[in-house]
């Protein structure tokens, strides 16, 4: 049995880019931090941060682009993919990112704005209709 299935539950670094191929889909990534709290053994308490490249197609990648914020909580649920790409200098580089299957937006850095309740916010989840969205 094979699974990749990667859950995370952090903060955007940096707005969305969203761009669209030349087939008409969207394609959005984003950059998330997670932290991790742990104590050291002198018992310190100390914070490590590990940062995530994160994309969206389609529909998802639309609502993260018009919805989401540098700041905002975000949980992702997606898989693990690592793909080669030719630098500037010829040489081979590689990026594991994570495809986003399932995401939900939380608190904006401030909280929710007054016009923007968290409940208007549409979860997206893979296989979802665009029909079924409401808007």
């Amino acid at each position: 049995m094979n699974l990749n299935k990667a859950i995370l539950i952090g903060r955007i670094t940096k707005d969305p880019e969203v761009k669209t191929t030349p087939g008409g889909i969207s394609v959005a990534r984003i950059s998330m931090a997670t932290n991790r709290v742990y104590k050291n053994k002198q018992g310190e308490k100390q914070e490590q941060s590990q940062f995530h490249n994160c994309v969206a197609f389609g529909r998802t990648a639309e609502i993260i682009g018009q919805f989401a914020t540098k700041g905002q909580e975000v949980a992702i649920e997606g898989r693990i993919e690592t793909r080669s790409y030719d630098k500037k200098d010829g040489s081979r580089g590689y990026i594991t990112e994570i495809i986003i299957e399932n995401f939900q937006m939380g608190s904006k850095p401030g909280g929710v704005k007054k016009e923007e309740k968290a409940e208007d916010i549409p979860v997206i989840e893979d296989g979802v209709d665009i029909k079924d969205i409401p808007f």
